[in-house]
């Protein structure tokens, strides 16, 4: 039975009402998504950028025998309260280092403790009335000031959070992903090869290709589970080395890595393996010569955004020890180390105040670099794809 006109013009209405009602909702979904996005970034760019900025003073030093004995150069006792200890700890082996110091005295510029870079900041802070007082008065003569924090990212970790810096996570995150790397890119581009270009299609490889899926979907700390079961306890790997680290992190990273290759690889249209198996190509060099040189800007943005899920990865790496701390840069793959999140982890637990802002602050840091390397995968893709 035909439908009046008023009839369908009804139910046309009512599905352009649903359609708009879908597109809006979307639109709002999105809208909220980027509001998140924005507060997030807003909340770390507030707490963390204060991390960049660090409290120094003037202060006059006096370099003798007994304060080389204390371990201190000896200065105004109310001033001295208000200065980093980590400055003081230096006074003995800069005496050592230049004799000719005994006797003198100098005016500089010394790293100011926590509670000073707090209170000049605008947080809240310990000192006592009459340290504030203090630090007021040498703020009017110019003589404790905010400067950009050398601090942050040429030391490595410390107790006290004035001192506190990225340099050893930093050193410790390249070597790391520099194990990952070295690892998962060619063992898993050649498993992608041999799986697309060479493996029978049977049961065996397609169980396979199930397990590389289901692999690429598992909590990573299973994966350090592994790496703690495998490399540290069975083959007595050092704990807590970029070395262990790194070949937990390539478990993890093989499967995305695969799936990536085997994307690009399949891109690539039959026709180019027809042309050169037609000019008497063997197998072999039709992969080398012709496929792989056409899928490699797709197997680059894959290694490269697995390569930035792995630098941002905290969990498989507790499991193997990489949160130790470690103040110094790690000289050799098999040495103690920490990575970036680990750091920030670590910064995290701290009970002080000033540790808020160093945590925020590796962040920023932290997404700089992911952001860096997502982008050049993008950038790669976009310039040297091919469309067929």
């Amino acid at each position: 039975m035909s439908q009046s006109f008023d009839a369908i013009s009804a139910q046309l209405r009512k599905r352009h009402r649903r359609s708009a009602r879908l597109k809006w909702t979307s639109m709002g979904a999105l809208g909220l998504a980027g509001l998140f996005l924005v507060l997030f970034f807003a909340d770390m760019l507030s707490k963390g950028l204060p991390a960049f900025q660090q409290a120094y003073m003037q202060v006059e030093l006096e370099y003798s025998e007994e304060a080389s004995r204390m371990g201190r150069a000896a200065m105004d006792p109310e001033v001295a309260r208000l200065v980093s200890r980590t400055f003081e700890r230096v006074i003995p082996r800069m005496i050592r280092n230049d004799p000719d110091l005994l006797g003198t005295s100098e005016t500089r510029w010394v790293l100011a403790n926590s509670q000073v870079d707090q209170y000049l900041k605008g947080h809240a802070s310990k000192l006592r009335d009459n340290e504030r007082a203090v630090v007021d008065e040498l703020a009017e003569e110019g003589r404790v000031a905010l400067r950009f924090n050398t601090t942050f990212f040429s030391r490595g970790d410390s107790k006290m959070a004035e001192s506190s810096g990225i340099l050893a996570a930093a050193v410790g995150t390249v070597m790391t992903m520099l194990v990952t790397l070295a690892i998962s890119f060619p063992i898993g581009v050649m498993t992608a090869v041999y799986l697309e270009e060479f493996a029978p299609d049977n049961r065996l490889t397609q169980l396979i290709e199930i397990n590389i899926n289901n692999l690429a979907a598992i909590p990573s700390i299973l994966f350090g589970l592994l790496g703690l079961a495998i490399f540290i306890n069975f083959f007595g790997v050092p704990r807590s080395s970029p070395l262990v680290g790194g070949m937990t992190l390539a478990l993890m990273t093989l499967p995305v890595i695969i799936i990536a290759t085997r994307t690009a690889l399949r891109s690539v249209p039959d026709s180019i393996r027809h042309a050169a198996f037609g000019v008497g190509c063997s197998r072999w060099q039709v992969v080398r010569d012709h496929v792989l040189p056409l899928a490699m800007p797709g197997i680059m943005t894959g290694s490269i955004i697995g390569l930035a899920q792995a630098m941002g990865e905290t969990a498989p790496l507790i499991i193997v020890g990489m949160v130790a701390f470690i103040p110094d840069v790690s000289a050799s793959f098999t040495q103690a180390a920490t990575v970036l999140p680990a750091q920030i982890f670590t910064w995290a637990g701290e009970p002080e105040r000033a540790f808020v802002e160093k945590t925020a602050g590796g962040i920023l840091v932290l997404l700089a670099i992911l952001i860096f390397l997502n982008a050049s995968a993008v950038i790669l893709r976009k310039k040297f794809e091919r469309r067929w």
